[in-house]
């Protein structure tokens, strides 16, 4: 089978991976976890996790429909690394909605015409009308983070991006949209895992871009620029949630909880909706410990 990028993904594992990631690869099983300040040893059980988001998505059908009564807007960002699980967790938000009123957002680079306006702008047009939720798959962070690391934007448009970024996100909340920030980290070595397993999987390897390929050496870059992100970025008015992905299932019933814990819905089940793994969901104060 022809591998896309020319194998890059195996040789970068095989010749340039820093090597504690290598071993933890070759000496970690399918379900255990690669991160060793990760909480838990093991991915969590598939059928309690089954069980457990079959409870959730009952309530996020009860979130839509109050939603819809209400006339609320609601705007989910996803963000993360590469491979951290923000696509399988906007699937599971969304699968049991209605599409009429819940919209995946998920923008393609700009084009030439966009690039001359102003940055936000193209957002704009997709943020939600009453009764809608709109779940962003990346957004208008991609400035602080992927542009700043490939060089997409200069250092003056980057300051620009977060001298606004706060009068921008104050305007989304002031005229009544409900915003919340999901920011879903990984390990290195699970990172590079899930990546070669794309990379060998006929039916994922379009997940692949050059981007996520010639991210493996910028693992640092990123990094940083996350980290510069989060301090220009965690408003009172609309706070990061960090979510650590290193087992997609629990970082998906976190993402969930998270949703569903800020609203007071109709017919709101509060047992079933939970409290939140405080060692796997919380603020940015959960960011420096796992990225190291």
């Amino acid at each position: 089978m022809d591998l896309p990028f020319d194998g890059a993904i195996s040789q970068y594992y095989e010749h340039d991976a820093p090597e504690p990631v290598r071993e933890a690869i070759a000496e970690g099983k399918k379900k255990d976890i690669l991160a060793p300040d990760y909480p838990y040893d093991q991915w969590m059980k598939k059928s309690d996790y089954e069980d457990r988001m079959k409870e959730l998505q009952v309530e996020l059908v009860k979130l839509q429909r109050w939603i819809e009564a209400s006339g609320q807007r609601i705007v989910v960002v996803f963000e993360g690394r590469d491979t951290a699980g923000k696509s399988g967790a906007i699937k599971r938000v969304r699968e049991n909605l209605n599409p009429r009123g819940a919209h995946i957002v998920a923008l393609p680079k700009p084009t030439d015409r966009e690039r001359t306006q102003w940055y936000f702008q193209r957002y704009i047009a997709h943020m939600p009308a009453a009764g809608e939720i709109a779940l962003m798959d990346r957004s208008w962070y991609n400035r602080g983070v992927v542009e700043k690391v490939f060089g997409f934007c200069t250092d003056d448009e980057r300051r620009h991006f977060f001298d606004q970024l706060p009068g921008f996100e104050q305007a989304l909340v002031d005229d009544g949209i409900n915003l919340i920030k999901l920011w879903f980290n990984v390990g290195r070595a699970e990172q590079l895992r899930r990546m070669l397993a794309r990379e060998s999987h006929p039916l994922k390897q379009w997940k692949l871009s050059s981007i996520d390929v010639k991210g493996l050496a910028k693992w640092d870059d990123y990094t940083l620029a996350i980290g510069e992100t989060f301090a220009r970025s965690d408003f009172g008015f609309a706070p990061w949630t960090i979510i650590r992905g290193d087992d997609k299932y629990r970082a998906r019933i976190g993402a969930v909880q998270r949703i569903l814990g800020a609203f007071d819905y109709d017919r709101k089940d509060a047992e079933t909706v939970g409290t939140p793994d405080p060692s796997i969901i919380g603020g940015v104060d959960l960011w420096p410990g796992h990225a190291r």
